[in-house]
């Protein structure tokens, strides 16, 4: 049941590292789990289409930690360099710290963790989830899984599903080939008509649907 309102965000930092990353926090009351979103190149914890997935989640009982991988004068740095957004690992790095720090927050103890990622995020969830096995289910929408090592793909054991927009024909292709090389259990569901960004009527709703069923499945 929807709750009457969604619980409101608490602005955080999170140590990663030499830096601290700026994130949201939402926890509703009684959750049932959190998930945390590994943003894809070029975006941040304000993005409207995470946003989005984020409120379903909530509204399905789940706490959610949207943050921003790369810290404000990395960013600025990266506009010009683009060098870090495909840095697999330095986001894989700072997703583990995420998940380390909000597994010692009062708020979250005892809850399942899950990792939604997008883009180059996917590969980053999917590359965290393969080092940190309490991890319960990983969602990627439009996601690069095979820009995660071959190694981690391997070593994923958490469930996971795979979101491609229909219209997205290379990005869906890399999917079908990193997903055959997982050897955990994993799904692959294509949005019909969907570009990269799900901007189509209908496409990004179908997604944050798909997400909660996921999640609320495997972190009951």
């Amino acid at each position: 049941m929807r709750p009457a309102t969604l619980a409101t965000p608490a602005p955080v930092e999170i140590p990663a590292g030499t830096v601290i990353l700026k994130g949201d926090l939402t926890v509703p009351e009684a959750p049932r789990g959190v998930v945390l979103f590994a943003h894809g190149s070029g975006s941040g914890r304000l993005s409207a289409r995470n946003r989005h997935v984020a409120e379903a989640l909530q509204a399905g009982g789940l706490a959610t930690l949207l943050f921003d991988l790369l810290t404000e004068e990395e960013e600025r740095r990266e506009r010009h360099t683009r060098h870090l957004r495909f840095d697999i690992d330095l986001l894989i790095g700072r997703l583990i710290a995420a998940t380390g720090w909000a597994e010692s927050r009062p708020e979250l103890l005892g809850l399942k963790v899950g990792y939604f990622g997008a883009s180059t995020g996917g590969a980053a969830a999917l590359g965290a989830a393969a080092e940190r096995p309490e991890v319960a289910a990983v969602v990627s929408r439009g996601g690069r899984p095979d820009l995660a090592p071959d190694s981690a793909l391997l070593a994923v054991r958490a469930p996971t599903l795979l979101i491609v927009g229909g219209a997205d024909a290379q990005v869906l292709a890399l999917n079908r080939r990193a997903m055959d090389r997982m050897s955990g259990p994993v799904a692959l569901e294509v949005v019909p008509g969907a570009t990269h960004l799900f901007e189509e009527p209908g496409a990004l709703e179908r997604v944050a649907g798909l997400a909660r069923e996921w999640f609320e499945r495997h972190l009951r």
